[in-house]
């Protein structure tokens, strides 16, 4: 168990609290000059600092920095920030468990105790990405998920019950318990943390993205790649620059008629469009007041997706009013109260802190809005949605479509109606009955995602517009594969109290599990039918889902086009069934008397919703629900585990393998050498995202990782997903840059995973990973060149550990996103951009050079260079700029990793 950390205490700053009966020792704020005017978020790195520090790390300095913190400076400062806990979930969850596993092995053939490998600060997984919706539409598809569920995942479960087991500090939740930053929100998340006789603010680093949905509990944390996890679950902080620091003024009230969704959905377009990427955003002003904790949290949520660190809330009475309603006990309400007073953490609607930009939005100027086909900055106007796909969707016709439409006039071309690409195709149901789809049609509507189910006011509206959607006679449209997906059980359980569960059931909006399922690639196959005419047919189909990510080729393979939207809007496209419907003015269908319905006609008022979550949710239903939260069924607890502190490995698993990031290694490290001779592995755009470079859904039976799965005897219904096989490095190389919708600019025409493979005199096109054993067997090292925001979303560990299993030694990209470029670090894979202004295009570069890296070995003298040469065999020069940013990293690159250097600093200690 950690030891409590003996503070330097160089500012006297070590007082004592006292709560009711409880007294608490902590850290004051207002003993470091110019604390009282930092941004909220500044103030709990500071106090970290101060608790923390110990004259080496954390330096009296260090502290000193932070409080004279000059907002308009660029980044220069490095600070140690030690988080209180780490979260997981299970794709991520897994290869971090399978790692510490590993690294107990080398502990001891190291010659150290493999006991010292244990989380240090708490360590919570939320097993949550494992359920796939491949039933739905029925009263018994949630029970049939997840017997299928356990069927697949058996070995990752048992093996995570082991590590709850054999490490200390570290807890699961098991399957069908909720989605993991709704379960923290509700149940984990302590806002301040109580250890050791110490109070201080919760922070904590999370295995997902997404973490930031805590900051709207005030508590400051963000995502992680596992690898950086797993070395804060070892007590290594984590090494960070002071950030610039956003802040963002809400003035006004939300309009009737527009949703948390909306909101986010503007607030994600202004600050994708601002650029907030490695910064903070904080939130302040009287509109603050006026936001309730559910939409702090839907705002927290898409951080990600705005390309902010944290994106962060004060606490204030919204806040202790959530606290008590999730059932947290009342001591812990008050010591929150005062500790946020007393340090001057407290919403001071009317203050103005110390900010390095400003934004500001008056809530009444949102209006209904979706995000799509593909990105969720790209914001529609709800009324414009239609009027939108037209012109998106020839961007996924087939060739031969535009070529007719550019033949004929558009009113009478075979290719389109009234202008827009057409292919109608009829499709026979299994019971007889016939129906037709075209491009545009909505075949998955999904209310699904962290981002919404969390939030009680749009999930009841939701429900409401089912509601009125069946008393006026209509139901989803037969192409369309509806699923409900809440993050957890006290969605139903509220549902379930104001009777609404019957129908969103007669909707189709039926329970399919407690999880992640669409938002994340698990919304299992199509129907048969319907995929055989969108494949048969090339048609460009939809998806309408609550989630916070629409990434190609995530949410499901036959479906080009993917709409992030309110819950109640998913309903509402369900019924319409067809992106080609103006929702805002067309019907969506026609009543029992044969009269059109519109979507104001089944939209429910504001007071009607919040009269329902007024009387249908209470305390009781959270104690419920996180009572017993870490047992889990008696399907968990069945499982059987092995025992001891090592992991019994199994040599014929698929699922669970030991990686061999460690192998040969050694106690003193290699010195760094210089790149000669590296061929480019793949040539990449723009916005090309962790999901492109490592996909977490299904697997293709004709790739290199279908074909090794086949090999080694698993039938193709059994493939499972990517994420779920992250605990196996083989299948997670084959599947690296193996994205069906990636485009490879040196094999031009293909979409996948393809390559050429430069050994092979005739240059021919391969699979990325089979190109990738050739250059490796010939000592060939790889580099990979991308556009702007390399590594956006998912902070996917896989993403860098299967770049650098490939023998890719180096990136170059005209901009990366945060979690991604340190992740490549921690995997030992070198991070470099072209100089300002320049791109792979204006240098001239095709992807068929051979590339040298000279400088680089000005490492080995305790410095980072600020550029490093590159050259070509073809005769192309320039500096690229090293983004090694920050010391701490420069030695994870000197150690050939992150997890190398833990390993090393803990066998020394």
């Amino acid at each position: 168990m950690k030891e409590t950390v003996v503070s330097a205490n160089s500012f006297d700053a070590r007082s004592t609290l006292r709560v009711g009966d409880e007294s608490y020792e902590i850290f004051r704020l207002d003993k470091v000059e110019g604390s009282a005017r930092l941004p909220y978020s500044l103030k709990v790195l500071l106090e970290n600092l101060l608790r923390t520090e110990d004259g080496a790390n954390i330096t009296a300095d260090h502290i000193r920095a932070l409080g004279g913190w000059d907002s308009q400076a660029q980044p220069s400062q490095e600070i140690q920030f030690t988080p209180a806990r780490v979260i997981m979930q299970d794709f991520t969850g897994v290869p971090c468990v399978v790692d510490l596993a590993t690294m107990r092995e080398a502990v001891k053939e190291l010659g150290g105790d493999p006991a010292k490998i244990n989380p240090l600060a708490p360590a919570e997984l939320v097993i949550d990405h494992s359920v796939i919706a491949d039933k739905f539409g029925t009263n018994d598809a949630f029970t049939q998920n997840v017997e299928l569920e356990y069927g697949r995942n058996k070995e990752r479960y048992q093996f995570l019950r082991w590590g709850q087991t054999a490490f200390d500090e570290f807890k699961v939740v098991p399957p069908g318990t909720g989605i993991v930053h709704q379960v923290n929100i509700e149940h984990l998340a302590r806002t301040v943390m109580v250890r050791k006789g110490q109070a201080y603010p919760d922070t904590l680093v999370g295995t997902d993205s997404h973490t930031t949905m805590v900051n709207g509990l005030g508590v400051l944390g963000w995502g992680v790649g596992g690898i950086e996890a797993e070395a804060a679950m070892l007590g290594q902080p984590v090494s960070m620059l002071i950030p610039r620091v956003v802040g963002f003024k809400l003035t006004g009230e939300l309009k009737p008629g527009t949703t948390a969704t909306d909101l986010v959905l503007t607030i994600t377009e202004m600050l994708r469009k601002h650029g907030v990427v490695g910064k903070f955003v904080e939130f302040y002003g009287e509109g603050v007041a006026a936001t309730s904790l559910a939409n702090r949290a839907t705002i927290g949520n898409m951080s990600p997706e705005f390309g902010s660190t944290a994106a962060i809330f004060p606490i204030d009475d919204e806040t202790l009013k959530y606290l008590r309603l999730t059932g947290r006990d009342e001591q812990q309400v008050a010591l929150v109260e005062a500790y946020a007073k007393e340090q001057g953490l407290w919403l001071d609607p009317a203050a103005e802190p110390d900010f390095s930009e400003k934004l500001e939005l008056d809530l009444a100027t949102v209006v209904p809005s979706i995000a799509g086909p593909k990105r969720p900055q790209d914001r529609i106007v709800l009324a414009n949605a239609a009027e939108q796909f037209a012109v998106d969707v020839r961007n996924y016709v087939a060739d031969d479509e535009e070529a007719g439409k550019e033949s004929f006039p558009a009113s009478d071309s075979p290719a389109t109606t009234n202008g827009i690409p057409s292919n109608p195709t009829t499709v026979t149901a299994p019971d007889g009955s016939t129906y037709e789809i075209d491009h545009g049609a909505v075949t998955v509507a999904a209310i699904t995602s962290c981002t919404n189910t969390s939030n009680p006011y749009v999930m009841v509206a939701a429900a409401l517009v089912a509601k009125k959607a069946v008393e006026r006679g209509l139901t989803r449209k037969p192409w369309v594969k509806t699923t409900l997906a809440p993050g957890s059980k006290v969605v139903t359980d509220y549902f379930d109290k104001a009777g609404l569960t019957p129908y969103l059931d007669k909707v189709g909006f039926n329970l399919v599990g407690y999880g992640c399922t669409t938002c994340i690639g698990n919304s299992g196959p199509l129907p048969d039918e319907v995929s055989k005419a969108v494949n048969d047919n090339d048609l460009a189909v939809t998806s309408v889902l609550s989630g916070n990510r629409n990434f190609e080729g995530r949410i499901n393979p036959d479906v080009k086009m993917n709409y992030l939207a309110s819950p109640p809007l998913v309903v509402a496209y369900a019924i319409a069934g067809s992106m080609k419907v103006n929702i805002t003015t067309d019907a969506l269908g026609t009543d029992q008397d044969g009269k059109p319905v519109f979507l104001e006609d089944i939209w429910p008022t504001e007071a009607e919703v919040n009269d329902v979550v007024a009387n249908a949710i209470g305390e009781d239903m959270f104690n419920k629900s996180y009572s017993d939260v870490f047992a889990g069924d008696a399907q968990w607890q069945a499982l059987p585990i092995p025992t001891g502190n090592t992991f019994e490995w199994d040599g014929e698993s698929t699922y669970v393998r030991k990686p061999p990031y460690f192998e040969g290694m050694t106690m003193e490290t290699t010195p760094v050498e210089d790149i000669t001779g590296a061929r480019v592995l793949a040539k990449l755009g723009d916005s090309v995202t962790t999901d492109h470079i490592s996909p977490a859904g299904a697997i293709k039976a004709d790739t290199p990782a279908g074909k090794y799965l086949t090999e080694h005897g698993v039938q193709r219904r059994d493939f499972n997903s990517y994420g779920s096989r992250r605990g196996n490095h083989e299948v997670m190389i084959r599947g690296t840059f193996a994205n069906i919708r990636l485009r490879n600019q040196i094999a031009p025409g293909t979409e996948g995973g393809f390559t050429r493979d430069f050994t092979q005199a005739d240059k021919p096109v391969s699979f990325i990973y089979d190109a990738s054993r050739n250059y490796i067997d010939q000592g060939i090292p790889l580099v990979v060149l991308a556009g702007k925001e390399y590594g956006s979303g998912s902070s996917r560990d896989w993403a860098a550990k299967g770049t650098a299993l490939l023998g890719v030694r180096a990136v170059i990209a005209e901009s990366y996103e945060r979690i991604h470029r340190s992740n490549l670090i921690g995997m030992g894979v070198l991070p470099l951009q072209y100089p300002e202004g320049q791109t792979a295009e204006t240098l001239g570069l095709t992807g068929e050079e051979a590339f040298s890296f000279t400088g680089v070995t000005e490492l080995n003298d305790g410095t980072t260079p600020r550029t490093v040469k590159v050259t070509t065999d073809t005769g192309v020069e320039f500096d690229a700029v090293v983004r090694i940013d920050t010391p701490g990293e420069a030695d994870y690159y000197r150690n050939g990793g992150i997890m190398q250097y833990v390993l090393r600093s803990l066998i020394r200690k």
